[in-house]
């Protein structure tokens, strides 16, 4: 069942009739190539191309008898064509249907999706670029560290997300290729040449040897690279919610009129958004498993593979593409909030600059431990809350003062000092290749 989030086109991918659509594609690319080997006549290959339809409701009476898709869909066109219908699926074997059908759908799925990341990015981009000098405090551990900018924060996002569209891009190389090789990969039953020519007109690749199926690694790159997807949208989800925590508040999603966050509660304003992203990526990462498990098959194909197919080829990309088209109106429409930005910022007085008083006396000959020990001991005061003010400390500390002076302890106290590359930062970043 197509998930009731899902977005039309993405949808269309999947349904029965593109299905359909490109395994008669298939069918009919095949006569033509069989024709030019003097294999079927000029004049069937016209009246195929002429008459070849099908009606959905005639294949599923058929195969509700003869238990076989293929053989269903088929007979059901060879139906409409009449006597000329003998020549359709001439050497074949459903797998080269079914395969090559299932690259064109990968393929066109995989395209949508590499267009999410492309407005993923530009949102990101436009939204780094506001924030380039919105100063805010970096967290490692959830703790406070050092200065950093929401802008740098989300240009990690954007180099992020440019290494999964380069990943996306060539793992849609690998696994758009089709096959027409046969019960067992031998092209014993059809030239290779028919296998060109379907492959070149639907804008695939050949595969350079198959056994009945194309291999299953090719589409198990796709998936996990999807998953790997998931996880960095969760990432990004996962930061936006803790920066609207009420302790934080540096960000929130954007709060329509009229909406309302709590059925008990009318004075919540809560991450659903990013809540449901951080869900939908834990759907998506669940079906890179079972990809990874086709890839081994029975000698020179089982089916086992193709019920998990039949169900995570729709999910996963259907699922994907509209958590990567919510998480860019999330970026888009992101409130943030500079102000208590700067009030967390400067909650602990000051105490982002310890490093930068560390270094400042090894430089001035004190030992690491013996300076670490020092700044330490002030900073301590600060968080135990016993002192509030970091420069005050410091210049209580007799070695530092001594070492340091006032002038030089004001001057490891300069926001300015954590902030001087970011510019090079952002060059490195935004002013590359589209691919690269």
């Amino acid at each position: 069942m197509i998930p009731r989030y899902a977005r039309k086109e993405m949808t269309r991918i999947w349904s029965d009739e593109t299905r359909y659509d490109y395994w008669l594609k298939v069918e009919i690319l095949a006569t033509e190539a069989q024709s030019k080997l003097g294999l079927v006549p000029p004049e069937a290959v016209e009246a195929i191309r002429r008459k070849a339809r099908y009606d959905i409701a005639r294949i599923q009476e058929i195969e509700a008898q003869t238990k076989h898709d293929v053989i269903a869909f088929v007979s059901a066109v060879a139906e409409n064509i009449g006597p000329e219908g003998r020549y359709l699926h001439l050497g074949m074997t459903s797998s080269d249907v079914l395969d090559t059908a299932l690259a064109c759908q990968i393929r066109d799925a995989g395209i949508l999706l590499l267009q999410d990341i492309e407005d993923l990015m530009e949102a990101i981009k436009r939204r780094a670029y506001e924030h380039k000098d919105t100063v805010m405090i970096g967290r490692s551990h959830g703790i406070h560290a050092e200065p950093t900018t929401f802008g740098l924060m989300l240009a990690t996002f954007y180099e992020e997300f440019r290494r999964h569209r380069q990943r996306l891009y060539w793992a849609l190389q690998r696994v758009a290729v089709g096959k027409m090789s046969g019960a067992v990969g031998t092209f014993a039953n059809i030239d290779p040449s028919v296998e060109w020519h379907v492959c070149k007109s639907l804008g695939l690749a050949p595969d350079p040897v198959s056994t009945q199926i194309v291999n299953r690694d090719r589409h198990a790159e796709f998936f996990t690279v999807m998953a790997l997807i998931a996880s960095s949208i969760e990432r990004l989800a996962t930061e936006i919610r803790h920066l609207q925590r009420t302790e934080v508040y540096e960000a929130e999603e954007y709060f329509s009129p009229g909406q309302k966050g709590s059925s008990a509660m009318p004075h919540k304003r809560n991450p659903v958004l990013t809540e449901n992203l951080t869900g939908l990526a834990r759907l998506v990462r669940s079906m890179a498993f079972p990809a990874l498990e086709n890839v081994a098959l029975w000698h020179e194909r089982d089916i086992s593979h193709s019920s998990v197919e039949r169900n995570i080829g729709p999910d996963a990309t259907v699922t994907l593409d509209f958590a990567l088209a919510r998480l860019t109106s999330v970026i888009e429409k992101l409130l943030v909030y500079p102000e208590n930005m700067r009030k967390n910022l400067e909650r602990l007085g000051g105490l982002h600059n310890s490093q930068r008083v560390l270094l400042k006396l090894v430089e001035s000959g004190f030992s690491r431990e013996k300076a670490y020990e020092i700044v330490q001991r002030a900073a301590m005061k600060i968080w135990t809350g016993g002192a509030k003010d970091f420069r005050t400390e410091l210049l209580n500390e007799p070695a530092i003062r001594e070492t340091l002076g006032e002038k030089g302890i004001d001057g490891c106290l300069d926001i300015a000092y954590h902030l001087k590359h970011v510019g090079t930062i952002f060059r490195r970043v935004f002013e590359r290749d589209r691919l690269q």
